[in-house]
């Protein structure tokens, strides 16, 4: 009797379906269970590739993490070029994607997960909006090295403060985005003051 369709990639497969059923369903409903039955596969290939689900969920953050700093790299390449409102708005978007933000939640309420992912990354702190905030800190520190910030901009501070806003309006609309122009207006008024252009 066949046991589900044959995957090229078990782990992306299982990651994708991972990350659909947080963002269609919410953290409520990942379960092992539900990411077999939506990657099509048997729930004996999730544990095949890892030694638990605590272990799989623990290796789907690590990776979309890696994704999340990809997506950072495009930003620090746009140092020096558009503005740098636009920049970060277009950032934040993409940043604070619904996988994102259903991960940030995922891991809140997790403590076995939390706990591996503690060991896992030595950076520390709520993984997703870390990196983020280390993405754009890197941002801001090249701005300012390229003038386009005052030399005297606290990028230690500009850097949590506009991740912080960023994550209460991508979190706080029950799954919807806000508008764009939402995140440029918070964008542009954290930066108010620390801008040498815009």
């Amino acid at each position: 009797m066949p046991t589900g369709v044959h995957l090229r990639d078990p782990r992306e497969q299982l990651f994708a379906a991972a990350e659909q059923i947080l963002e269609q369903d919410g953290a409520d409903a990942l379960t092992s269970r539900a990411v077999t039955t939506r990657a099509g596969c048997a729930k004996g290939v999730l544990h095949r590739h890892f030694e638990s689900f605590d272990a799989f969920l623990a290796e789907f953050v690590l990776d979309r993490i890696k994704l999340v700093q990809a997506q950072g790299a495009v930003l620090r390449d746009s140092a020096g070029t558009g503005t740098v409102v636009g920049n970060l708005t277009d950032a934040l978007i993409k940043l604070f994607g619904p996988a994102a933000v259903s991960i940030v939640a995922l891991v809140t309420f997790n403590n076995q997960l939390r706990a591996r992912l503690r060991e896992a990354r030595p950076v520390g702190g709520i993984p997703i909006v870390t990196e983020i905030g280390m993405i754009v800190s890197a941002y801001l520190t090249a701005e300012r090295d390229l003038g386009r910030l005052a030399a005297d901009a606290e990028v230690g501070r500009l850097a949590p403060t506009l991740v912080g806003a960023a994550h209460l309006l991508f979190a706080g609309l029950d799954g919807l985005p806000p508008w764009p122009e939402d995140v440029r207006e918070t964008v542009a008024s954290v930066l108010r003051g620390a801008l040498s252009v815009t």
